[in-house]
Parts: C-alpha cells; structure tokens; sequence
C-alpha cells in the first residue's frame, strides 16, 4: 500500500516539475517578446497560459484522490496540501505571462524602448521560479529559503525600473501611455517574483509545519 502511495506522490512530484517548466517558459516568451518587441511570440503565450491551466486543475485533481483515498497525515498530509496551494501561485505566473504578452501586442512596444532592466528582472523572476520548484521537488530547505530572499533582488530591481519610468514622464518627447506600459509589465514580474516566494514558502510548510521555516 505505502509503495502505490510512493508512486503516487512521485507522479505529483512529475506534474509540478512539468507545470513549473511550463511557467518558466511562459516568462521566457513574454520576456523574449518584450525585447524583440516581437507579437507572433507573444501570440503563442495565451495557448501556453490555458496549459497551464490545464495542468493545475489535473493536479488538484490527483491531490484531492490523494487525501481521500489514502488519507495521508504528518509530512504527507503536508506535502500534498501544500501543492494545492502551490498550483495556484504556479497558475498565477501564468496569467501574469499572459497579462505582460496582451501589453506587448496591444501597446506595439519595440527594441527601441529600452527594455534591458526589465530584462534582467525577467531572469532575476525565472531563477526564483525554477528553484522554488526543484526546493519542493528536492525538500531542500535552505533554497527556499533562497528563494524567499532572493525576492528582495526582484522587487530592487522594480523600484530601479519605476524610478528611471517616472523620470521619463519629465521628457517631453516621451511616450507617457507606453511609459505606463512597461510600469505595469514591471509590476507584473514583480507579481510573479511573489508568487515564486509564496511557492518557496509552502515547500517551507511542506517539510517544517510552519511557513517561516
């Protein structure tokens, strides 16, 4: 019986690793379509965000069998109510991909729009994504608790970006509806840099009992 609960949560484990691979590159693409000011890239990210979806509501499923079939307790109980949350944070990443792609396409944004410090909050946000994953998949407390402080390179890199925006508004050549834009995709990476976090302190939860670790 214990050995069919084993291969049930490493097939849970699979899932996560692949919904946690599919927000990665949903962040990627709207990073990538960013830079390039490029919308057939972003195009592809809608279909991308209902996959993901897709994939938290099969894993919800496959962790509300776990409790009622085997009703799990202690580390267990711990491992599976923590995916549930888990997923939601994941799904949220998505749409904020989503949201950053509907920006790039309906705002016409371009090379030329100087996106490089959003670029590095792009990969400061799916380093912070990836490893809040592979600490729930590894039980590896000390890079969740990596991930949690790792938060704060994100959210300095927003302020250095909303401070340089703001300053645009002082030019008046300057393009305040697309200034306003880039704000806001900022802010959407700055989202995702707390869902990732939130995700880093559930694995906490998940090992520990407690959040804070």
């Amino acid at each position: 019986m214990r050995s069919k609960f084993d291969e049930q949560l490493e097939l849970l484990h699979k899932e996560m690793i692949e919904m946690g691979a599919l927000c990665e590159n949903a962040i990627a693409l709207a990073a990538k379509a960013l830079s390039e000011g490029n919308i057939k890239i972003a195009d592809t990210i809608p279909e991308l965000s209902a996959e993901i979806d897709r994939k938290e509501r099969d894993i919800e499923t496959m962790c509300m069998k776990l409790l009622l079939q085997q009703q799990p307790v202690a580390k267990d109980l711990r491992t599976i109510s923590s995916a549930l949350k888990m997923v939601t944070d994941m799904e949220r990443i998505g749409d904020n991909s989503g949201d950053i792609a509907e920006i790039v396409t309906m705002a016409n944004i371009s090379p030329s729009d100087n996106t490089k410090h959003i670029q590095d909050m792009a990969r400061a946000t799916i380093k912070m994504v990836t490893d809040s994953i592979d600490a729930f998949v590894k039980r590896d407390i000390k890079l969740a608790r990596a991930v949690i402080a790792y938060d704060d390179v994100v959210d300095s890199y927003f302020d250095e970006i909303k401070t340089s925006l703001i300053a645009r508004f002082g030019d008046p050549t300057a393009n305040g509806e697309k200034v306003l834009d880039l704000l806001m995709i900022a802010k959407y990476f700055e989202r995702m840099g707390d869902h990732a976090a939130e995700i880093a302190k559930w694995v906490l939860f998940s090992i520990t009992g407690n959040k804070e670790g």
